[in-house]
């Protein structure tokens, strides 16, 4: 804005309050106008038609009893069309937009808890957005937008969320822990119990198998020699696996000393030993 003889130049975005001996006559847009001050007309003052922005930083306390900072951030105007009231009814419009900024937050914020602020802070600058509006309109200004930029509770608050956070994934991963433990023990107790299941399948199949191969021994040695009874081939068959047993005791490099009586009758003795166990556990 410049001012050389009787003439003003109005820049852009900006307007000039035109005053005539000390009263309001007219709003000069950018541009020359002429200004005869020598008839009474000067130059009250100019307003800026550019977004501004004002940071207001406001205590309160949440519902549940925590103390906060929260930062509102406010873009606000003039209106062209009312730059006489945005000129002369409000003497700082800073300090009035911070008025109705404290006024709107501490009605609000109190209202909720401290998560919950986090949450609705998109709500509670609307809040302050619809006050603003309504109130600063009347004086000649628009507000563009308002933001929630920042909540900053106390150190010792933050401190606190933080290590609730850190124990709650601590107990989760000690549940996911303990449960793949036990997952781990369920698959080991379930792969012994079936080991020990195929264990008892072959046993009984191995057991199984000798009792048949003996039967086919007793039967084939009785049709292939005549005059021997079952009796004879049960004796040759204990003598045979009576031989074979001390072959291995004596083959195996790990074993104890085993003293055990040997001898024709010894044999006999064996064989009588566990027929009779056979009978007697037949007849039980």
């Amino acid at each position: 804005m410049g001012q050389a003889l009787g003439c003003i130049q109005v820049d852009q975005s900006n307007v000039v309050i035109r005053e005539h001996f000390g009263k309001f006559d007219d709003v000069l847009e950018p541009g020359c106008h002429c200004l005869p001050w020598c008839l009474g007309y000067q130059v009250a003052g100019g307003l800026t038609l550019r977004v501004q922005q004002l940071d207001v930083r406001c205590e309160t306390k949440t519902k549940d009893n925590v103390f906060v900072n929260v930062v509102a951030s406010v873009q606000y105007r003039a209106i062209a069309e009312k730059a006489s009231d945005a000129f002369y009814r409000l003497t700082n419009t800073k300090e009035q937009i911070q008025s109705y900024v404290f006024d709107v937050i501490r009605a609000s914020v109190p209202k909720l808890n401290l998560d919950a602020v986090f949450e609705q802070k998109n709500e509670i600058a609307k809040a302050v957005e619809d006050e603003l509006e309504k109130a600063m309109s009347t004086y000649g200004f628009e507000i563009v937008q308002t933001l929630i930029v920042d909540i900053e509770p106390d150190v010792q608050v933050k401190r606190a969320m933080n290590e609730i956070n850190a124990a709650a994934r601590l107990r989760l991963a000690a549940n996911e822990k303990a449960e793949a433990e036990k997952i781990l023990q369920i698959k080991r107790a379930e792969g012994e119990a079936e080991s020990k299941y195929l264990s008892g399948l072959g046993i009984a199949r191995q057991r199984q198998a000798i009792v048949d191969g003996l039967r086919d021994s007793v039967l084939a040695f009785s049709q292939n020699v005549p005059g021997t009874s079952a009796k004879d081939v049960m004796d040759m068959v204990l003598v045979t696996q009576y031989f074979d047993t001390m072959k291995e005791i004596g083959a195996s490099s790990k074993s104890s000393s085993v003293f055990i009586p040997h001898g024709p009758g010894a044999v006999r003795d064996i064989a009588t030993q566990i027929r009779e166990g056979l009978l007697q556990g037949d007849s039980v």
